[in-house]
């Protein structure tokens, strides 16, 4: 995730297995401190599953990415001025 957002990825889908316990350990407990150093970090973690509501993880994409829509309006308004 450093790395993308190194590159200027700002947006990420950390896509993971339910059940995985080296991600749910590492990789959410990450999320947040990534969020508290690089704050336009916009990381959303999505567990699949064969029991997972595919309309939850829908749900989860589309409000990450109405997010990433706010974070651009917000950079378009500071460069504006």
């Amino acid at each position: 995730m450093l790395e993308l957002i190194h590159s200027g990825t700002n947006n990420i889908v950390c896509a993971q297995p339910f059940g995985c316990l080296p991600n749910h350990v590492v990789g959410k407990g990450v999320i947040k401190e990534i969020r508290h150093q690089y704050p336009l970090a916009n990381i959303v973690a999505i567990d699949y599953d064969p029991g997972a509501s595919e309309v939850n993880q829908l749900n989860r994409i589309k409000l990450m990415l109405s997010t990433a829509q706010k974070n651009l309006a917000k950079l378009q308004n500071k460069t504006d001025i």
